[in-house]
């Protein structure tokens, strides 16, 4: 029996939080240059680009591969949960996502008559395609590179 620690010699979990970490990081640094500010709220904030969640299930995929084979069944797995993650990136909570900046624009003209308090939803809550695009490809090359 190892210790709680051992999962940091796990090249999958090791491949797959790398690729979450550098999606995030890219996510501040690609805010910095549209909005020429840093915003340190982006490396943990849900949506943009690229997906991490699309770059961390990738990479986990692959890494898991690497270790028992294209076909071997936990790849299968790893596979699936990484195609449904990303499907539910891309499409349930892109969504919720636009459903809130709808509901926003209603609270904001209720606000105006003062009938309403001054709360937000969030609205950046999944991704375009080529956000998850962009993740799975940065996940795969992550996942490729890993020791």
């Amino acid at each position: 029996m190892g210790s709680i620690l051992d999962i940091f010699s796990n090249r999958a979990f090791m491949a797959s939080t790398a690729s979450w970490v550098t999606a995030q990081l890219l996510k501040v640094l690609l805010s910095y240059r549209k909005e020429h500010g840093l915003d340190f709220r982006r490396f943990v904030s849900p949506g943009g680009m690229p997906s991490s969640h699309a770059a961390a299930v990738s990479s986990l995929a692959v890494a898991v591969a690497r270790e028992f084979g294209w076909g071997s069944t936990y790849t299968a797995i790893v596979i699936v949960f990484g195609l449904i993650v990303m499907y539910d990136a891309a499409g349930v909570r892109r969504a919720a996502g636009k459903q809130a900046a709808i509901l926003n624009k209603i609270l904001g003209e209720l606000r105006q008559l003062r009938a309403l308090r001054n709360e937000r939803l969030r609205e950046l809550l999944g991704h375009t395609p080529v956000e998850v695009v962009a993740g799975a490809v940065l996940g795969v090359a992550i996942g490729m590179l890993s020791p």
